[in-house]
């Protein structure tokens, strides 16, 4: 049955290629907020500077989203999906390597930019490959990817949490390498030639008219997993480029206990995100995410409650770690390519990402400062986002999910344009 048949592998592969680009968004984002307190000793920074360079990183992957998904359905979803890998790793390198704050900004600035190219891209080609009884499951590996992103950089972090600027240049240097290993192999690729289940090749959507961006069957799956991704997104975002800066700042732990606590808790998701795939064909993935939803919410009214003290912030840290893989990004993954129209599937998820991380680049300036003046204030906002999260996802599953599995079924579409 759907979700149990079993998937080929180099769709798999494709997966894990694409998937890439999680690991890299997360790990350049969590990179940036494990080093954040090492930079700011380092280049003296203040905490308006702490927070315009978190901005800055997700202002450039909002920008790159809007750009990069266009470009991939205007000029070929496979030339972009090879060459901004490549220009990550540009980015990556400077950022390794920067002498000064300066420095580090230009790195983050192109990083950033690529980094968001590749995020709506990805997803696309992974989603064109994929016949619709496996969809799901290979758009949600891409989550996979994301947690150990987020794992590894933790993981380093914490082992070099004593080393300076010394392992913060390590940090960031594995995503350089990890990024350059990745372009090589997606040069390699070779999906356009494979056939579908029932021996026919079907080519992938090319370009579209702007203006089919503007219509019902597009705006509608487009505004709502928009306000579910980026409330949801507030929260996570938050926690992702701040986690251990809050905990060393708001709740007087250690940098080393700090990044400790981090990838203490990062098994849970990753084992997690693992049993998420394998419901995500399935109607599991829509029962769970109720009662996660809930689970999440409980979470961050006991971060709230305790004003970010150690102990509530270790119940936040257990509560949203066994919800999170079922009520996150893995569900706005999957529900953005069930809904959204395929001919503009880049564009449209590209613009979603976009106008979602430019809210979070905001955020992001002002959360050193807010947490300095409030830590409640800050903890409470983010709980009402996720309660309004909440609300946005029941209203996909109820409404739109519906639409798009009666309406008919695609064909096993294997192939992913090259030009």
């Amino acid at each position: 049955m759907a979700g149990t048949r079993p998937i080929p592998k180099p769709l798999w592969k494709a997966a894990a290629l694409s998937g890439m680009a999680s690991y890299l968004d997360a790990g350049l984002i969590v990179s940036i907020s494990v080093n954040l307190a090492i930079y700011r000793d380092s280049y003296d920074m203040g905490v308006w500077m702490a927070g315009a360079i978190s901005a800055i990183v997700t202002g450039c992957i909002a920008v790159g989203s809007l750009v990069g998904g266009r470009l991939a359905d205007l000029f070929g979803r496979r030339r972009v999906y090879n060459w901004d890998i490549f220009c990550f790793a540009l980015g990556a390198i400077v950022i390794t390597l920067a002498p000064d704050d300066i420095t580090l900004l230009i790195g983050v600035l192109v990083a950033g930019l690529a980094a968001g190219a590749d995020l709506p891209t990805s997803l696309a080609v992974v989603s064109d490959a994929a016949p619709s009884w496996a969809r799901g499951r290979l758009v949600a590996f891409t989550q996979v990817m994301w947690m150990l992103g987020i794992a590894v950089a933790i993981f380093l972090g914490f082992v070099l949490s004593t080393t300076g600027m010394t392992g913060a240049r390590l940090i960031t240097g594995q995503l350089a390498v990890a990024a350059l290993v990745t372009w090589a192999l997606r040069s390699r690729l070779k999906l356009s030639d494979e056939q579908d289940a029932e021996g026919e090749t079907a080519a992938a959507p090319r370009g579209g008219s702007l203006k089919n961006i503007w219509t019902r069957a597009a705006l509608l799956p487009m505004t709502a997993t928009f306000v579910f991704y980026v409330t949801w997104g507030l929260g996570a975002n938050t926690f992702g480029q701040f986690g251990t800066y809050l905990l060393v700042t708001v709740s007087d732990a250690s940098q080393s206990l700090a990044t400790g606590i981090n990838l203490a808790f990062i098994p849970i998701g990753v084992l997690l995100t693992f049993a998420f795939v394998r419901v995500a064909d399935t109607p599991w993935r829509d029962r769970l995410f109720h009662v996660a939803a809930v689970v999440q919410i409980l979470a961050f009214v006991i971060a709230s409650l305790t004003a970010g003290a150690l102990v509530g912030m270790l119940v936040f840290f257990v509560l949203y770690q066994l919800s999170n893989p079922f009520a996150g990004e893995a569900n706005y993954k999957v529900w953005s390519q069930l809904t959204l129209p395929a001919a503009t599937r880049g564009t449209t998820q590209g613009f979603t990402y976009a106008l979602s991380r430019g809210v979070f680049a905001v955020a992001a300036f002002f959360t050193p400062a807010l947490a300095d003046y409030s830590p409640a204030v800050l903890l409470w906002t983010i709980t009402a986002c996720m309660t309004a999260a909440a609300f946005a996802g029941v209203f996909i599953i109820r409404v739109l999910v519906p639409r798009a599995t009666g309406a008919a079924h695609d064909r096993a579409d294997l192939r992913v344009p090259s030009t």
